[in-house]
């Protein structure tokens, strides 16, 4: 496992990542905005938004058909590229990698690639960051096959290099909402929590934590607490301690016995190897 220093954010960071996690128009395939429902020559195009899902790397071939071999899904590396308002992100190998992008026809424009200054020991994971941002800055094609809940994303870059995505909802897809853009600090170990069926429950250990309009971390005032539910795409490893940005979104018609929250990771902010306790 990789412990990498916390990540600092900078006004313009921060900003730029709480804007990704506001609700924007839906982009769909024709390069428009999402028409109303009602208007079913629009809905005809395409009916799957771009920015509603999340879109898989699953194979990259270079202009002479060879596969991109650094780029290629296997086992734990997989790149994914997401899009809010107009920012993509790309997460997966060692940074957070973003760049601004607009949508014109069936054409993409990405430009402006600005990356997170971390030092993996995996060195793939690295190339992969300098890989992506290279076929993806300038003019692709693109096109997107199929339809919900399977819909695949074909990018053609500039230099001839063709990539193949599939779809995964998004949370706001998912939960029909844009949330509520949140951080909680994690403890590094899990506590036993009581529970109605499970003796010696395990929950994580967590106290919420806000910053300022400059990205400055404010000195931590809420209480620590259990939460009985897990965070949907966070895997917790004991000694690890993190902040986490996460999106709480609210669940219609629960289950009686279920919660009406669902909690969804971001990002991880910032990671911390925490000696286990003496004695």
């Amino acid at each position: 496992m990789n412990i990498t220093r916390p990540l600092v954010f900078s006004a313009a960071a921060l900003s730029l990542a709480l804007l990704a996690a506001c609700a924007a128009p839906s982009h769909t395939a024709d390069g428009d905005a999402a028409k109303p429902a009602g208007d079913t020559a629009a809905t005809a195009k395409s009916s799957v938004a771009l920015d509603g899902y999340k879109w898989n790397l699953d194979s990259a071939t270079d202009n002479t058909g060879k596969p991109i071999a650094v780029l290629q899904r296997e086992g734990k590396y997989g790149l994914q590229l997401s899009f809010a308002k107009d920012r993509l992100g790309v997460s997966g190998g060692c940074n957070h990698v973003g760049a601004a992008y607009s949508l014109k026809g069936e054409r993409i424009e990405i430009k402006q690639f600005q990356t997170t200054l971390m030092a993996c020991q995996d060195q793939r994971l690295m190339q992969m960051d300098g890989e992506i941002s290279k076929l993806l800055e300038g003019t692709a094609q693109f096109a997107i096959e199929g339809e919900a809940p399977q819909p695949r994303l074909l990018l053609t870059t500039a230099g001839g290099a063709k990539l193949s995505l599939s779809g995964q909802p998004t949370a706001e897809t998912r939960y029909g909402g844009a949330g509520t853009t949140k951080f909680f600090e994690v403890d590094a170990q899990r506590r036993t929590c009581p529970h109605p069926l499970i003796p010696n429950h395990q929950c994580l250990w967590v106290r919420e934590r806000k910053y300022d309009a400059n990205g400055v971390a404010l000195a931590p005032s809420e209480d620590w607490h259990f939460l009985y539910q897990d965070i949907e795409g966070y895997q917790h490893e004991a000694g690890i301690r993190n902040v986490v940005r996460i999106k709480q979104f609210e669940i219609k018609n629960p289950p009686a016995d279920a919660s009406s929250v669902a909690y969804v990771l971001d990002m991880v902010v910032e990671s911390e190897l925490v000696p286990p306790p003496k004695g």
